[in-house]
């Protein structure tokens, strides 16, 4: 496998799913913090949390992929991500049920999504992977996530404060 056609993947559970996200993409990963709720916030924003200052908000997967939600247990992790949405990088918390290892995956061994029987929209696939005779499903971050968790993720203020981001 050469380094130019493998790419490296953070593996996390979320209910009977082992998904993937861009090791790039993971800033840290966290033990499950107390959070702060949000009042009036959608389902799937079970609350935000400080990360070396910034005001994070933690998306929970289960209810965000449409699965039936579960109270966090010693096992779940925040994936703290960066990602690209509206044009800017938003940071946001991830809640999985667990975290188990950084892969390697080559390109080329990659499938791309099933256009019918799969659970999510073929769109927040970013491709399908194997390891251990184990479908892996490579997330397509920006899809997953929307818009409006780049704002909850520190938009700009009208005062031109930027919060949620390290320059």
């Amino acid at each position: 496998m050469s380094a130019a056609s493998s790419h490296h993947y953070v593996t996390f559970g979320v209910a009977d799913e082992l998904l993937a996200a861009p090791v790039e993409a993971v800033r840290e990963v966290l033990a499950v913090p107390a959070m702060t709720h949000v009042p009036n916030a959608p389902e799937f924003l079970v609350g935000i949390i400080d990360v070396r200052g910034n005001s994070v908000p933690v998306i929970d997967m289960r209810r965000k992929l449409g699965l039936i939600p579960a109270e966090p247990t010693e096992s779940s992790r925040v994936l703290v991500l960066e990602v690209e949405l509206a044009g800017r990088t938003a940071i946001i918390g991830a809640l999985a049920d667990r975290v188990l290892e950084v892969i390697t995956l080559d390109e080329k061994a990659l499938q791309p999504p099933p256009e019918i029987g799969i659970r999510w929209r073929s769109q927040a696939i970013a491709g399908i992977g194997r390891r251990n005779d184990q479908f892996v499903i490579l997330l397509n971050l920006a899809a997953v996530f929307t818009t409006d968790e780049a704002m909850l993720s520190g938009a700009e203020t009208e005062d031109g404060d930027d919060f949620g981001r390290d320059e």
